[in-house]
C-alpha cells in the first residue's frame, strides 16, 4: 500500500469515534448552510458529512442532498440521523480525492471541517469544483492556524510521527491567503467570514479528555504514547492543558473558525 492510500486508510480508522461531538457541529451548520445560500430544490452535496449534520441542515431545508464520508461508522450514523429526522438524504462511503459523481452535478458544494484532513488539497479542491456546476457555489468551514483548533493540531504534528510526503496540514485551509491561492481563478466573487463554536464544558481537563476520546488524530495519538512512551504522553497533555487554558472561560471553550465561499465560474 503506497504512503497516501495508507494514511487515508488510517484516517478512516481514527475518524470512526467522532460520532458524539455532533452536538459540537450541529451547533455551527446552520451559519455553513446559510452561508452557503442553500434554498428549496438546490442540488448539494455536503464533502465529509460525517453523521450528516450539514445535510441534514440543508435538506430539513427542502434542499435534495447527498453526503459523503471517508468513514463507514459516520455514514452509518449519518442514516441514523435522517431515520430520525423523516429526511431523505443520499449518504455514501466515498473519498473526496476521487467523488463518484459526475461533472457539474451539484449546485452546491459544503465542506464543515472536513475535506481540509484530504491529504492533497489540490486533488481534493479539483474534485470538489469538478462535481459543481458553473455559476454554482462552493461553501466550507476550516480551522485557522492561529486559533485553539489549529493551536490543538501543531501540537498533534509535535508529538506524531511526520505525515506521508504531499500531505498538507490542515489548517492550512484556515489561511485566507492559502485559501485564496487553493482556489485560483476556477472561482470568483471569493468571500470571507469568521466565527466561533462555544462549547460547554466543565473544565479544562473536561475538554481535553473530551477531545482525546473522539477527535481522531488526537485519540491514535494518546494510544500509542500511552502503550510506548508515557513521560511523552504526560507532556503531550500538560501542553494541550495549557492551550485549552487560554481558550477557556466561564465553562466554554471558544473555537474560532473560517468561512469560505465562491461561485465557480
Amino acid at each position: 500500500m503506497d504512503p497516501i492510500a495508507r494514511f487515508k486508510e488510517q484516517a478512516k480508522q481514527a475518524w470512526a469515534t467522532f460520532g458524539p461531538t455532533e452536538m459540537l457541529t450541529a451547533s455551527v451548520a446552520p451559519r455553513l448552510v446559510r452561508f452557503a445560500g442553500i434554498a428549496p430544490g438546490m442540488r448539494v452535496l455536503d464533502v465529509g458529512c460525517g453523521t450528516g449534520v450539514v445535510a441534514l441542515t440543508a435538506a430539513r431545508l427542502g434542499a435534495d442532498v447527498t453526503g459523503i464520508d471517508l468513514t463507514p461508522e459516520l455514514v452509518t450514523h449519518a442514516r441514523e440521523n435522517a431515520a430520525i429526522m423523516s429526511l431523505v438524504v443520499r449518504f455514501a462511503e466515498a473519498d473526496v480525492e476521487a467523488l463518484p459523481h459526475g461533472d457539474a452535478s451539484f449546485d452546491v458544494v459544503v465542506s464543515q471541517f472536513a475535506h481540509m484532513f484530504a491529504p492533497r488539497p489540490e486533488v481534493a479542491i479539483r474534485e470538489m469544483l469538478r462535481v459543481l456546476r458553473p455559476g454554482g457555489t462552493i461553501a466550507f468551514s476550516t480551522w485557522p492556524p492561529e486559533h485553539f483548533v489549529g493551536g490543538m493540531f501543531a501540537l498533534i504534528g509535535k508529538y506524531a510521527p511526520p505525515p506521508p510526503p504531499g500531505a498538507a496540514p490542515p489548517p492550512q485551509w484556515g489561511d485566507t491567503h492559502v485559501v485564496r491561492q487553493r482556489l485560483g481563478d476556477a472561482v470568483e466573487e471569493l468571500l470571507f467570514a469568521r466565527d466561533v463554536m462555544s462549547v460547554q464544558v466543565l473544565s479544562v481537563q473536561h475538554h481535553r479528555a473530551l477531545m482525546e476520546r473522539n477527535i481522531g488524530p488526537m485519540t491514535k495519538l494518546v494510544q500509542a504514547l500511552g502503550e510506548s512512551d508515557p513521560p511523552k504522553l504526560a507532556a503531550l497533555r500538560a501542553e494541550f492543558e495549557a492551550l485549552i487554558g487560554v481558550y477557556f472561560e466561564a465553562n466554554h471553550v471558544r473555537q474560532d473558525y473560517l468561512l469560505t465561499r465562491a461561485r465557480k465560474r
